[in-house]
């Protein structure tokens, strides 16, 4: 199974998130904020990392770019994962590296599916 990499600074939204994914069979990291998302991108090689906007250290869309930036995990998708539900907020999502922003509140089954469909599984 693939491992996903999840960055949240709510830890019940963290906690909620990663326990989904991980009934699911995926290996699951986890990231506080979006500088240590970043390193762990890097380090753990994830096939798919899921990012909050709003976080703590470095916000989730300077992490996309830092991430989408790097050589090393330029080629790994990122969604990010975000109350920001504005066309604006979505837009500059996309703009810094993600492929995809699923806006909170959503559903488990809604966030598997995603999932699924993106690593094509």
């Amino acid at each position: 199974m693939s491992k996903i990499l999840v960055a949240d600074d709510e830890p019940h939204i963290l906690k909620l998130v990663s326990f989904t994914l991980g009934n699911h069979g995926w290996d699951i990291v986890t990231a506080g904020d979006g500088a240590s998302a970043a390193d762990l991108a890097e380090s753990e090689q994830p096939d798919l990392i899921l990012l909050d906007v709003m976080m703590p250290i470095m916000n989730g869309y300077d992490a996309a770019k830092k991430i989408s930036e790097n050589p090393k995990t330029s080629h790994i998708p990122i969604v990010m994962l975000s109350a920001k539900s504005q066309q604006r907020e979505i837009a500059e999502g996309l703009t810094c590296g993600a492929s995809e922003y699923i806006c909170k509140p959503f559903t488990p089954k809604d966030l598997v599916q995603r999932v699924s469909e993106i690593l094509g599984e």
